[in-house]
């Protein structure tokens, strides 16, 4: 069936900052993105209008009202609808010629490999409560030498973190040992963001409440970290470019006009 959508025309405008060879690399590689709603659904149109070729996409959520402040797929036409099913579609209609595998339960245990299967990077795009699976996938990403990072709207910024398979691990950075849900979830916020700059500018305290699971979030956060991803995915799957992954933590946070890069404290050794 004619399209008319041409591949070397559709992403002609990124070369320059890419070369001819690097956009054919990506277009042959694979993307995982675990979650489709505030930053995955993000994440997945910045890789997809990178000229990624392909991507594994997971999500068990259906799009609601409270959703239409920050996710790019929350839309009147879109309530009720799976998120994931909304965001291949979009994804399809900025590329018709992805490959998309589908995970409309989301990741679950028994899924975790299949997910990952034939990515070359993982992105972290799942719920900030959902740290079990979250820890699972980073672990299985290492072990089968994946790279990974997650970066997370926080306050009026993006903190992220990237992972290499040969690099120190997503437990070992966070912290994460045989703990209970609220003190993995406070050691996950404290590793995104060790400064807590979010918290100078809070201007509804009683909105910030992790223990019922409710906090503010902005879309043009969503869409600062979706910029990040793609700038990052960039230089891990082409090999251009300097990437300081954990113990180093990123933080952007343009109300407060500032930019740290820096170790975690308490992370260990700093290699670049």
């Amino acid at each position: 069936m004619e399209t008319g959508f041409a591949y070397a025309e559709a992403f002609d405008r990124n070369i320059g900052w890419l070369t001819e060879a690097e956009q054919a690399a990506l277009r042959g590689r694979r993307v995982a993105i675990a979650g489709c709603g505030g930053v995955g659904g993000a994440h997945l149109l910045a890789l997809a209008r990178l000229g990624i070729g392909a991507f594994n996409l997971a999500d068990m959520d259906v799009f609601e009202l409270a959703n239409f402040n920050r996710q790019v797929g929350a839309t009147m036409a879109t309530l009720d609808r799976p998120k994931v099913a909304v965001m291949a579609e979009m994804a399809r209609q900025i590329n018709p010629e992805l490959d998309l595998r589908i995970f409309d339960e989301g990741v679950q245990d028994d899924t975790v490999d299949a997910f990952l299967d034939g990515a070359d990077l993982f992105v972290d795009g799942f719920d900030f409560h959902a740290i079990s699976i979250r820890r699972r996938v980073f672990a299985a990403a290492r072990a089968r030498g994946i790279p990974a990072m997650t970066a997370g709207p926080i306050g009026l910024g993006a903190a992220f973190v990237i992972f290499r398979p040969d690099g120190m691990s997503f437990d070992a950075y966070f912290g994460m040992g045989e703990d209970d849900q609220a003190t993995m979830e406070a050691k996950f916020l404290d590793g995104l963001v060790p400064q807590a700059w979010h918290r100078d500018y809070l201007m509804v305290p009683e909105r910030f409440d992790l223990a019922r699971k409710r906090a503010p979030s902005i879309g043009a956060t969503c869409l600062l970290c979706a910029g990040i991803v793609g700038i990052t995915a960039i230089k891990l799957l082409t090999g251009r470019g300097e990437v300081l992954a954990a113990p180093w933590h990123h933080n952007f946070d343009p109300f407060r006009n500032a930019y740290l890069v820096e170790p975690r404290p308490g992370a260990g050794a700093a290699p670049r």
